[in-house]
């Protein structure tokens, strides 16, 4: 079963893939395979994505080769995180 959250979208890989809409942001999310999301960057002010990317910086610095910012969690926790912000705003 999916579901949709608004704002968020996952995207597949490949040169038409690459380009990001404006007011959105790359990132990468999973353990092993990577999944990449396109998020709206007002996210950036949410404070468990802010969580999220401090956890990124720590453990990759600023150095992301995916090409967008690679987020060491699950895609489950990652989601979990945004969705739970979402219902609490």
């Amino acid at each position: 079963m999916g579901f949709r959250l608004p704002g968020i979208f996952t995207a597949e890989q490949g040169a038409e893939a690459r380009n990001v809409p404006k007011g959105y942001l790359a990132v990468y999310v999973g353990e092993a395979q990577k999944q990449r999301f396109v998020v709206p960057i007002s996210y950036l002010k949410n404070p468990s994505f802010q969580k999220l990317l401090s956890q990124a910086e720590e453990e990759f610095g600023f150095d992301h080769p995916m090409g967008g910012i690679t987020i060491p969690c699950t895609e489950e926790a990652f989601i979990d995180a945004i969705t739970s912000s979402l219902n609490s705003s």
